[in-house]
């Protein structure tokens, strides 16, 4: 719960006057202001038109007809085409949702009337207005969400000093949003607002709205990943897509009068107990708690029945590998399933000319329907390890997400002993294949092609195929955002979606790029859903693969959240250093894996010479040093050394929080003197070899 401590408020109340005051000065001057309040635009210079164009012709004609005094200016939305292909010209405006129909015309004919002076040669563009959004391009961006262009806006204040308060106030702010964002996408007009009461002199509104064209769940996805960009932190922010848009203030931001927002209170129930009951008010207060309490008392008798039975259900299947949703579950995706003869001929049956890869579970073929939609076909092999449990998993848990950063699944099928999943087409591979270089395999042997000639063969190490060619077209800037964009995919699995899901097989080969290099977490057949209150959970059945696995998943079948930071530790380093963390690294003349590695250098004040050498200097020292060190504290033994997701995200967006000091990090490769140093003066190192062949564990890949 909020501190409602109403003589610490989280903002004091001196402060909060004066910032309120000047807020309502602001207001007062932009609401005397004739223009509406500019905030940004995106001018898309991939393609371009002349004033003797056939586009600009309609271009004008699409402008004038959004501006004219016939649009819809009371529903506060509009579409318009103008002009035939190639020529042809899609538009749109957004009105905030609560603003009047004179508003709303005010901004759109304003907009229209600068929107060539600000992108005058642009065939796509987007303006973005306090009261308003206009939008055109030359492709058809109706009933299609669009994550491209987007535009966040933030007040740098945190609203609090007190890392315990911010993170009552971020779990706060980010489950009433998603709320609100399933509330917008299911009304007609896309559109919702909070308001949420912190304390007596705090209270927080926020506004969240879709164009009224995208279909519910595309709306609900466009919004999730708005909620999941913005630093909920913060006094305030807003973060647009020209699809969506989400906000949060601490003051009230939108005309409250035209919108009926039922307000949440953070703060307790007030009472007087000195204020005595009115006569004839005391018999009516008996017959409403007895009203009131002896249902709850029932409903309250059912809960605690169906969760024992809910309890000693879990503790019966959870020795079994549950499947994580059931064959109900599967039947409601029912809709997602294809015909194998459809799948058959979209990939020219399988040909090896549409193959993208092969994994340990089958191979995938790129296929192409008639419509010209371009997908990705997981084909599962008949004597693959992964069987209909699995399958079945994958299908339950992927069509559930809805993520930017998540691959999107389109469909399955399973028939017969097919069991076929069809994706999102991603065209940029693996993360590994530009990691790591490209390998062949041939008479069962790994051969690594470096710059097309073989480089080194050997079927177990293989540290050195790098490929520099692919290492250079992830320069730091491009690797920095994917690691951030792992990490928030990876929080809206553990905490962001509708489900609690650990994926427990994050690897560099299970992390796709788009076309824009974004990342995306793909292969979800080894996930588990836990329960809302679930922390961690036990599995006879170790899955995933070695050397992303966390020690307690490893050795003793523990897995949770904290799992799969383990797993992000890692993926970070290998993406700092170009190199495998399961491959053997010399330091000092003692071997090691590349945390091992990694933590020496670190001990040794010398972290910087992890960098993958393809960077050359064009990095930020300070930026890659704290990525390396948000990424030991990931791989720390101890899970309650490790930060939450949400926590990891926050210190690689907000370079002003401090930094744990990392210990010695789980599967450390220790040498003599390492130990010997370790154990102290007074152990006998010689018994840390081997006295009780019981507590050796060996670890083998599975």
């Amino acid at each position: 719960m909020i501190n409602t401590n109403r003589r610490k408020p989280i903002i004091s109340s001196r402060a909060s006057f004066i910032f309120l005051f000047l807020l309502f000065f602001l207001t007062i001057f932009k609401a005397s202001a004739q223009n509406p309040f500019y905030l940004n635009r995106n001018c898309s210079n991939t393609k371009t038109f002349t004033r003797n164009d056939t586009y600009f012709t309609n271009l004008k004609t699409l402008l004038s007809s959004l501006s004219s005094r016939n649009a819809s200016y009371s529903t506060g939305f509009q579409t318009a085409t103008a002009g035939q292909a190639p020529d042809k010209v899609t538009g749109l405006f957004l009105c905030r949702g609560d603003v009047s129909a004179e508003v709303c015309r005010s901004c759109v004919a304003y907009s229209v009337s600068e929107s060539l002076k600000q992108c005058p040669n642009e065939r796509e563009a987007v303006f973005y207005y306090e009261e308003c959004i206009l939008r055109y391009s030359h492709k058809n961006i109706l009933s299609t969400v669009t994550y491209d262009g987007y535009l966040l806006m933030e007040n740098t204040n945190n609203i609090s000093s007190n890392q315990n308060q911010t993170d009552q106030f971020v779990g706060l702010m980010s489950s009433t949003m998603n709320r609100a964002a399933l509330e917008a996408a299911n009304s007609s007009r896309k559109f919702s607002t909070i308001k949420i009461i912190l304390t007596e002199f705090q209270t927080v509104y926020g506004l969240l709205q879709c164009t009224p064209d995208l279909t519910r769940q595309d709306c609900l996805s466009c919004l999730h990943s708005s909620i999941d960009r913005i630093p909920l932190y913060q006094i305030g922010a807003r973060f647009n897509y020209p699809s969506c848009n989400a906000r949060y203030e601490v003051y009230p931001f939108y005309n409250e009068s035209a919108i009926e927002t039922p307000p949440i209170s953070a703060l307790p129930p007030a009472s007087d107990p000195s204020q005595p009951p009115r006569p004839g008010e005391g018999g009516n207060s008996s017959v409403i708690v007895i009203a009131v309490v002896v249902p709850i008392t029932v409903l309250f008798l059912l809960f605690i029945a169906v969760f024992c039975f809910r309890t000693k259900r879990k503790r019966t299947i959870y020795g079994t590998e549950p499947l994580a949703g059931d064959r109900d579950d599967l039947t409601t995706a029912g809709s997602l399933q294809f015909d194998f003869k459809v799948i058959e001929a979209t990939t020219n049956k399988f040909s090896q000319s549409n193959k993208l890869g092969e994994g340990g579970f089958g191979e995938v073929y790129k296929g192409t329907f008639p419509s010209g939609l371009q997908v990705a076909v997981k084909r599962l092999s008949k004597t693959s390890g992964q069987g209909e449990r699995e399958f079945e998993n994958e299908v339950v848990v992927v069509a559930k997400l809805q993520h930017r950063n998540l691959v999107k699944l389109l469909g399955y099928c399973l028939e017969g002993d097919e069991k076929i999943l069809v994706y999102e087409f991603v065209p940029n591979k693996s993360l590994d294949y530009f990691l790591f270089g490209q390998f062949t395999l041939i008479f069962g042997l790994k051969i690594c092609f470096k710059n097309s000639m073989p480089f080194f063969v050997n079927n177990i190490l293989i540290m050195n195929c790098e490929d520099s060619t692919m290492q250079s077209q992830l320069d730091w800037t491009r690797r920095y955002k994917i690691i951030g964009g792992i990490a928030r995919g990876i929080l809206y699995l553990h905490q962001d979606s509708r489900l609690t899901i650990i994926h427990r097989d994050l690897k560099a080969g299970n992390i796709l790029l788009d076309a824009d290099m974004n990342p995306k977490v793909a292969d979800f057949g080894m996930a588990r859903i836990f329960e809302m209150d679930q922390i961690e959970a036990n599995t006879r059945k170790v899955v995933g693969t070695y050397g992303y696995m966390s020690p307690e998943y490893a050795m003793y079948g523990q897995f949770s959240m904290k799992s799969d930071v383990y797993s992000f530790g890692i993926l970070v380093l290998e993406i700092i250093s170009g190199k495998k963390n399961s491959s053997l690294y010399q330091m000092d003349g003692n071997a090691g894996n590349l945390v091992t590695y990694t933590w020496r250098l670190w001990r040794n004040g010398a972290p910087l010479e992890l960098v993958d050498p393809s960077f050359g200097d064009n990095f930020q020292t300070k930026e890659i040093t704290r990525c390396i060190h948000i990424a030991l504290l990931c791989v720390q033994e101890d899970v309650e050394d490790r930060p939450t997701m949400s926590t990891i995200v926050q210190m690689l967006t907000t370079s002003s929080i401090a930094l744990a000091m990392p210990r010695p990090p789980g599967f450390l490769f220790q040498s003599k003197h390492e130990q010997a140093e370790r154990a102290g003066p007074y152990m006998d190192t010689s018994a840390l070899c081997s006295v009780d062949e019981a507590s050796i564990t060996r670890l083998d890949p599975r």
